[in-house]
């Protein structure tokens, strides 16, 4: 019975030793997975140039309205409608046969007058040593002088007369008073014209070049005085007078404009001071009218730190925050102002300093204390071999 139980345990033994032969040695404990890698950007301050766009419209250098100085019947119009006019040009042609006539009739009336006064002259000149000798009385001399300087008033009048004439008759070509775009003819050949009737003949618009007055908020102007005087921002200099110009398909105007000036009053209606810059137009790609936005340059931040927008998140109350790589590589949240857009990224007030590393990008999940390895935006990422196994 002994020699069983022997037998047994011995059979026993030997099918546990089996067994474990068979499973071989234990496996090693899986390796541990290296930290994410994460795209970071290294906060550095920069000069960054404050712009702001507003709603405008263009709107005419000069408008003039033609309309004629003298009446009479309209000969002639000599300009095609939509042309380019120059200053000086004739547009119109009145008849000019009364007027001509009434120059004649006033150089006679100048040429009997100079007459008058040359009789006049030589009596004088004679009655005035007659005078001084005794000779003829002094009432007689002095009615003589007196006709004389009459005579000469009369050559006068009889000049402005003349002059006034010849104005009447140069009227009657009515020219372009500016450079500029001509719009149709509001009158036809044979219309009876009156001098300063109310009626135009035809307007004259210079459009190179040309203004664009922009509505600017007055809580926006206040809000940049602040920022002045707080010394966040530095006057950009000659350069703040310059404008940039967005047209209604979104295409930046080839031109760049200059401020002109800026209204003293607020518009009550809309609470806006008016700004009116002036572009050139040399090709008439703006018009009077067309509603468009201006770029104004009002200052620079001479040490500006930009963050991405894609690497800002917002809370439910509109907090926003970044993931700052820290100490040891490890993520921090941090909590951030931000002041404005500028393009794809956001301009910080307050919650980073210069060189600190700002994740942009990463995996889905990641959390404050996870340790990482960070990489340049912008950087090839490492090939990861931690799934790949070694063969012997």
């Amino acid at each position: 019975m002994p020699e069983i139980r022997r037998a047994f345990r011995t059979s026993l033994l030997a099918a546990s030793l089996g067994m474990l032969y068979a499973c071989g040695p234990s496996a090693p404990p899986q390796a541990q997975r290296p930290p994410p890698e994460v795209s970071v950007i290294e906060m550095q301050p920069q000069r960054f140039e404050l712009t702001v766009e507003l709603p405008g419209r263009t709107a005419a250098y000069r408008v003039a309205e033609v309309r004629p100085q003298v009446s009479g019947i309209l000969q002639k119009r000599l300009f095609e409608e939509g042309s380019a006019v120059k200053a000086g040009q004739v547009l119109y042609q009145i008849d000019p046969a009364p007027y001509r006539a009434a120059l004649q009739r006033a150089e006679a009336e100048l040429a009997r007058a100079r007459a008058a006064a040359e009789v006049a002259r030589l009596k004088a000149a004679r009655f005035a040593p007659l005078a001084a000798s005794g000779a003829v009385p002094k009432q007689d001399n002095d009615d003589v002088q007196a006709i004389y300087r009459q005579a000469q008033a009369d050559v006068q009048a009889a000049q402005a007369a003349r002059d006034s004439a010849r104005i009447d008759l140069d009227y009657t070509r009515i020219e372009s008073p500016i450079d500029g775009v001509i719009s149709e003819s509001f009158l036809t050949e044979g219309a009876l014209l009156t001098a300063n009737q109310t009626q135009v003949l035809a307007r004259v618009t210079q459009l190179d070049p040309i203004h664009v007055d922009i509505q600017r908020p007055t809580a926006e102007m206040l809000r940049l005085q602040r920022e002045f005087e707080a010394g966040h921002l530095e006057r950009s200099g000659p350069d703040s007078a310059r404008l940039e110009l967005l047209l209604e398909d979104g295409a930046t105007y080839a031109q760049a404009g200059e401020l002109k000036f800026s209204g003293v009053t607020v518009d009550r209606g809309t609470g806006s001071v008016t700004v009116r810059a002036t572009f050139p137009n040399p090709d008439r790609q703006l018009l009077p009218g067309m509603y468009v936005r201006g770029r104004l340059l009002e200052g620079a931040e001479p040490a500006a730190l930009l963050v991405p927008q894609r690497a800002v998140t917002r809370d439910a109350q509109g907090n926003a925050s970044v993931l700052v790589v820290g100490k040891d590589d490890k993520l921090e949240l941090r909590r951030i102002h931000t002041r404005r857009a500028a393009g794809d990224a956001w301009l910080i007030s307050d919650g980073l300093s210069a060189g600190e590393r700002v994740v942009v990008s990463g995996p889905l999940r990641l959390a404050p204390g996870m340790p990482v390895k960070p990489v340049a935006a912008g950087a090839a990422p490492a090939q990861d071999t931690s799934g790949k196994a070694g063969h012997g």
